[in-house]
């Protein structure tokens, strides 16, 4: 008999539906009817593992029969089968979400799809999507391997596949050290080995030219290539990026890989990232609705909603009004500029808006700002200056607007620096390259035109930007 048992995710809809039937207005409500503590209601409603007796007591409560409930799958694993053997950097007991995406991308992997591109803005949840996977899949390995790609001292080619097979036991003569060979054994090895590997931050391996987002070190690309055109292999990889790498997505290869661009978390989603992390309030409570407009301004950005949460316990002890006295002003200052834009086109420009999104609390400055988005634009201006340009310079808009609006800020201020014409061709390359790091948002509007927009974070730090080159440069 297991000593625990696991909710199926299929079955999730219908314990929120006897909460409510049941009279439970929140998790914690019913944490506190059955004596047991929040987060093992939490573990229960998201499909953690529960101690047998309290999954029966919970179904018990519900009016629910256990037998119906639990996933098919033995919850009687190994100690390696639950916890793969490498450090987690995002996945943990307060991951949320992503449940169709999970099985969508667990399915493409089981299946055709060799390579798996995770992409999408700076904490956006990349890493933790990609470790959710490799806990999903990981049993059904020989091997694993996982790279942080940013943290290496040294990610040239050569370096880390010799690095790769000689922790898998494979005996190399000095002649082998070079890149072509080491490629061969590489690509040989993964042929005959069921091998999961996980690389993480691959943009730290690309540059940036005119035919898009290429590697630094030619023989990534090569070692990509032929991964991808190898004769069916039974080793997977899984990439996270905020850049696209072109080589990887060439149509002749689209059979054996996918990719997925990552977006926030939905309304429900932060909802149970509330719960989650011990913010479980009734919906007609004034907590509750804090914590709703600050889901809506950041767009379910998931690193943002973290830091936040952890700000609420450490320095306000888990009092939402407390913390909300704090960032209050700077938040209505964000709905007050984007309501007004949506009501009056004539508003949709705020060059002097004084955003703070990116720097809202303490904990935003150091952990998103500083530690992420800084990064992101630095690279930019170093990499592309005039995509930093355009980027900034369309941090004026407060809305989407049509593609021709955003160029026309980059061509105003070249002309104002430069005092000459920015070329069509520049301004397509500019676009293109934020486009490849997933920093514009694109969408189509009622009259079928393309309208570029960017996330509230982004603006916010962009704008900052902005104003200073306006000092720097005029």
């Amino acid at each position: 008999m297991p000593r625990s048992l696991t909710l199926h995710p299929h079955h999730k809809p219908q314990v929120l539906d006897s909460l409510t039937r049941n009279g439970f207005l929140t998790q914690g409500s019913l944490a506190g009817h059955v004596n047991l503590a929040l987060s093992t209601v939490n573990n229960f409603i998201n499909s953690r593992p529960v101690y047998l007796a309290n999954f029966e007591i919970i179904c018990d409560a519900l009016g629910l029969q256990a037998t119906d409930l639990i996933h098919p799958s033995p919850t009687e694993t190994t100690e390696t089968q639950k916890n793969p053997p490498f450090t987690f950097y995002s996945y943990d007991e307060a991951w949320v979400g992503r449940e169709q995406t999970v099985k969508q991308l667990t399915h493409a992997l089981r299946n055709a799809k060799r390579l798996l591109l995770i992409l999408g803005l700076t904490g956006i949840g990349k890493t933790a999507l990609a470790e959710r996977l490799v806990v999903e899949c990981f049993s059904e390995f020989e091997q694993f391997q996982r790279v942080n790609l940013e943290g290496l001292p040294s990610a040239d080619f050569a370096t880390v596949a010799l690095q790769w097979l000689q922790g898998w036991g494979v005996t190399l003569k000095p002649e082998d050290h070079q890149p072509e060979r080491l490629i061969q054994h590489l690509l040989q090895y993964l042929q005959n080995h069921r091998v999961l590997l996980l690389l993480d931050s691959l943009e730290t391996l690309l540059t940036s030219d005119e035919d898009g987002g290429q590697f630094t070190d030619g023989y990534w690309a090569t070692f990509f290539q032929g991964f991808l055109a190898l004769t069916p292999t039974p080793s997977r990889l899984i990439i996270t990026s905020q850049e696209l790498p072109e080589p990887l997505v060439q149509q002749r290869y689209q059979a054996v890989w996918e990719s997925l661009l990552l977006g926030g978390l939905t309304a429900a989603e932060q909802r149970d990232l509330w719960v989650a992390t011990g913010l479980d309030f009734d919906q007609k409570t004034p907590e509750f609705n804090i914590l709703q407009r600050l889901g809506q301004v950041y767009q379910g950005h998931p690193l943002v909603l973290r830091v936040i949460v952890g700000e609420i316990w450490e320095s306000f002890r888990g009092n939402v009004l407390a913390y909300w006295q704090e960032v209050e002003e700077k938040i209505q200052e964000v709905e007050t500029a984007l309501a007004a834009a949506e009501q009056d086109a004539r508003q949709a420009i705020g060059a002097e808006d004084q955003w703070k999104l990116h720097k809202l609390t303490r904990k935003v400055r150091l952990e998103v700002n500083k530690q992420r988005l800084q990064v992101v634009f630095n690279r930019l201006a170093q990499q592309v200056p005039d995509a930093y340009w355009l980027l900034c310079a369309a941090a004026v808009y407060r809305i989407p607007v049509q593609v021709e609006g955003w160029l026309m800020q980059l061509v105003n201020l070249v002309q104002a620096v430069e005092k000459k014409a920015c070329s069509s061709e520049r301004q397509e390359q500019a676009l293109g390259e934020l486009a490849q790091r997933f920093l514009l948002e694109e969408s189509v509007n009622h009259n079928n035109k393309r309208m570029l927009g960017q996330h509230p974070l982004i603006r916010s730090l962009a704008l900052e930007h902005y104003q200073q080159l306006i000092r720097q440069l005029l």
